[in-house]
């Protein structure tokens, strides 16, 4: 690769890294182009050259942090695992150490669904999807514990506990909702019947 594009793909990822930092802290319509620009060390250019809108800096952000706390999420429930935890205790167990982590401000998606106020939007759109396969892994969890049938009578219903969980967590300051949760999920798998 030339040093050029390696420069290139080097500022690019310099001012995504920025921009999902400023995003997450403080929200994407508070945060303008003109401050990405300057915290990431790049000329207007730059940034114009990699993305045409702020609002394909935004996707690309969202993008960026689907694959961050994707990974960050797996290396969280994979120490839980080591630990002896069945997946789904797992899970509930990352899920409270995602709301220990310094600076959390909850879901990133949520955040930008609420903030563009458009379903419309493409990183509405992307967002939603992210929840999409958010879910799906919850499914699957919950099949490798139950069962098939298990997961589709009670997955939905845990999804909503997760996405309530986490945003009781960012409104009361508080990593208590992810226990809540867990337990409330616990209970309602119990009540199914196996396989």
């Amino acid at each position: 690769m030339s040093q050029t594009r390696t420069r290139k793909s080097d500022a690019r990822q310099r001012i995504v890294e920025t921009a999902e930092r400023l995003f997450y802290a403080e929200g994407v319509r508070t945060v303008g182009i003109d401050r990405i620009i300057a915290e990431a060390g790049v000329a207007k250019m730059t940034l114009y050259n990699h993305f045409t809108s702020k609002d394909d800096l935004i996707l690309a952000v969202l993008e960026f942090r689907e694959e961050k706390f994707d990974a960050m999420f797996e290396t969280w429930m994979g120490r839980h695992l080591e630990a002896g935890m069945d997946r789904l205790e797992a899970f509930f167990a990352a899920l409270k150490e995602w709301f220990k982590s310094p600076g959390f401000r909850g879901c990133m998606f949520i955040n930008t669904c609420a903030e563009l106020a458009d379903a419309e939007h493409a990183a509405s759109k992307f967002s939603a999807d992210h929840k999409k396969r958010f879910h799906v892994m919850l499914t699957q969890i919950i099949t490798q514990e139950r069962g098939e049938k298990v997961a589709e009578a009670v997955a939905p219903a845990v999804a909503l506990l997760v996405e309530g969980a986490i945003v009781s967590a960012v409104m009361q300051q508080s990593i208590e909702s992810a226990e809540v949760a867990r337990d409330a999920a616990i209970r309602l798998i119990a009540t199914q019947p196996t396989r």
